[in-house]
């Protein structure tokens, strides 16, 4: 005999009922989120813009520093973390590791394009002045950089968000926890809300980053149109 409607037990896909009962795992959850994705973008940061530097001063080295920084994007992130955590044995440092990874290519292809971006006039003038290639890297060069550096961590921040769910491979996903449980249970309250917050996240970090990144270039904002 079928089961009416009626009988069925609901299963929406949106109920605060859910968010209430839930409240603690959920913020657990996005906490682990924000700070897996805070601490690798400031690790690929770290390790991005002082490569980027190297290939720019030595165009040599720019082919290779590219080549293994894309060879390691094309890596499967679920194969990555699943070959990584048996060697690590911790799954934090196995997610934290793979993210950086992954948010290197973006980071490194952007600064150096910024640094490759300077217009040679601006070059010529800091040479004229006197300047020496350290003070005219870090004063002029990075400088101009700067835009397509932001343009950079907005890319590889987004792109961190949605990739920190793919760790529930090995046990520490964030929201992607929620995610795998949901689709488990087919419960769709709880796999629309961690959906939402992973987009929510996402969004507002490529807000506040934009924010930051026309707070530190008020020179882009003294040219008033025409």
């Amino acid at each position: 005999m079928t089961a009416s409607p009626a009988d069925a037990t609901p299963n929406p896909w949106v109920s605060w009922r859910y968010v209430q009962d839930n409240l603690g795992d959920i913020t657990d959850a996005l906490g682990q989120h924000v700070g897996l994705t805070l601490q690798a973008v400031a690790i690929a940061t770290a390790v991005a813009v002082p490569l980027a530097v190297v290939a720019h001063l030595r165009p040599r080295l720019a082919g290779a520093i590219l080549g293994v920084s894309g060879a390691l994007y094309t890596v499967p992130s679920l194969a990555l973390f699943a070959l990584l955590y048996p060697f690590l044995l911790d799954a934090r440092l196995t997610v934290l590791i793979g993210l950086v990874m992954y948010a290197l290519l973006v980071l490194v292809r952007n600064v150096l394009v910024g640094l490759q971006g300077v217009p040679e006039e601006v070059r010529d003038a800091a040479r004229g002045l006197g300047y020496r290639r350290l003070r005219m890297l870090l004063t002029v060069e990075l400088p101009h950089a700067t835009p397509a550096v932001v343009a950079g961590l907005r890319l590889a921040t987004v792109t961190t968000v949605a990739l920190v769910t793919i760790g529930v491979v090995v046990g520490y996903g964030g929201l992607g926890q929620l995610l795998f449980r949901g689709f488990q249970s087919d419960y769709h309250a709880e796999i629309l809300t961690a959906t939402v917050l992973c987009v929510a996240l996402a969004l507002v970090a490529d807000v506040l980053l934009r924010v930051v990144g026309h707070a530190v270039t008020p020179w882009l904002r003294t040219r008033s149109p025409r």
